[in-house]
């Protein structure tokens, strides 16, 4: 009789260990909140050497400074074959090695190119050109799904800022919008059919167009809402973005992110490279000016807005690690400079503390 026990006592333990431990494989708990950084360029930033300095002045590498900071997820641009190793598979696949052990959550924002993929560039791969449509859809398939076993993201995108198609002239949306709803169905499948772990986010660049946008992929399997939110280029009224926020998450029942923002500190630049934001019509006046102040108060709002949207998600800032790395000359270093979570002494500015828990 004790024997019978004692087994049965094995028994039920082995199983509650072998549930307890598939529930700490998921890494998506139930209502977790965002709080991100795209940081794709950091490990070609690690290679010149540059030192940083957390908040209160001391010397400290950035994943420590944004992990102490509250920085819970990192975001990662992937290109198919990249004329240099940075945003390459292997590199991507390393530095998500690296980060998941310094305990951030890992999101990979696939491309499917060689290059950058935007609403007005979205070329195919050089070695998926000229292929036939099935051929292409094959080699997305298989992509997404190395992606998915050799990485294991806890977030993908199927593409990046699609809001015009992905892998053009194939899924165009104005020409060919059928094969853009295969293309992307494809890419889901691909995770689905590998994972049930990784959520699975679709991401659109502003806001105007969104809803009819999203309200065409009924049909499609994903998890996510994401959203690009920039002034210079998507407006610069917070009310019309809390309330487009809202109406797209409530009428397609789905979570919501701002996928990428960032804001400038200064105007002035700190290398040669032409900055992005540059001008004082490109901001919001006169409630956030470019100050270190200005910036964290944009950020505190940008968080404010989704935090307070109905299956608000959470955040991520782009661009943080962009300070001026290829040195004060360079006329091919940073166009970033300005809105990097880092003056232009590389000392951690106050917009960080946006990420506090």
């Amino acid at each position: 009789m004790r024997k019978g026990f004692f087994i049965l006592i094995m028994a039920i333990t082995t199983l509650w260990v072998s549930c307890s431990d598939k529930t700490n494989e998921n890494p998506i708990e139930s209502g977790f909140f965002i709080r991100a950084a795209d940081l794709s360029a950091l490990p070609k930033i690690e290679l010149t050497n540059s030192v940083f300095y957390n908040i209160e002045g001391n010397q400290e590498d950035m994943l420590t400074t944004l992990k102490n900071s509250g920085v819970n997820t990192v975001r990662l641009r992937i290109w198919n074959n990249p004329i240099e190793f940075h945003s390459s598979f292997e590199e991507v696949r390393i530095f998500s090695e690296k980060l998941k052990k310094r305990g951030f959550k890992v999101w990979i924002s696939v491309h499917y190119s060689d290059t950058w993929a935007d609403p007005g560039n979205q070329i195919p791969p050089t070695n998926w050109q000229n292929l036939s449509f099935a051929s292409l859809k094959d080699s997305m398939y298989f992509y997404t799904e190395d992606i998915i076993n050799e990485i294991n993201p806890d977030y993908i995108q199927i593409g990046n800022e699609i809001n015009h198609g992905i892998l053009m002239p194939y899924g165009s949306i104005a020409n060919n919008n059928e094969q853009f709803i295969e293309l992307l169905s494809n890419g889901v499948e691909a995770v689905r059919n590998n994972t049930n772990q990784t959520k699975i986010i679709i991401h659109y660049a502003g806001i105007d167009g969104s809803e009819w946008f999203f309200s065409s992929l009924k049909n499609i399997d994903y998890d996510i809402i994401g959203l690009s939110y920039y002034p210079i280029w998507h407006g610069e009224d917070l009310i019309r973005l809390k309330t487009k926020l809202s109406d797209i998450a409530i009428s397609n029942n789905k979570d919501i992110i701002i996928a990428e923002t960032a804001y400038p500190f200064t105007l002035d630049w700190n290398d040669w490279t032409n900055n992005i934001v540059g001008l004082e019509d490109q901001l919001i006046l006169p409630d956030y000016p470019a100050t270190s102040t200005g910036q964290k108060q944009f950020i505190q709002k940008i968080r404010e807005i989704i935090e307070s949207t109905e299956k608000g998600a959470g955040f991520c800032y782009w661009g943080g690690e962009l300070i001026a790395f290829d040195g004060p000359q360079s006329q091919h270093g940073s166009p970033w400079e300005n809105q990097a979570f880092y003056d232009f002494d590389n000392k951690a500015l106050s917009v960080l503390e946006n990420f506090k828990k």
